[in-house]
């Protein structure tokens, strides 16, 4: 999943604040999340299609109150 920010530094920060929630179910989910340019990029590896879709919506769901939250407060 690659999400756009307005620069580099908003998709860093979308990263740091994600990378301090771990995976509820570690054994069942792998994520590993990047920075490339201004975009966060997020790859899944999951045991099952209905926990790919649950995993990656509640990821979307942090991104967008990450990008609200920057939106409103700035950096």
């Amino acid at each position: 999943v690659h999400i756009p920010f307005a620069n580099n530094g908003h998709a860093i920060i979308a990263k740091r604040v994600i990378e301090v929630d771990a995976e509820l179910q570690k054994d069942a989910v792998k994520r590993t999340l990047a920075v490339e340019d201004n975009q966060l990029v997020a790859t899944f590896n999951t045991l099952t299609v209905r926990l790919a879709r649950l995993v990656v919506n509640g990821f979307l769901e942090n991104v967008d109150l990450i990008a609200r939250t920057i939106g409103e407060f700035g950096e």
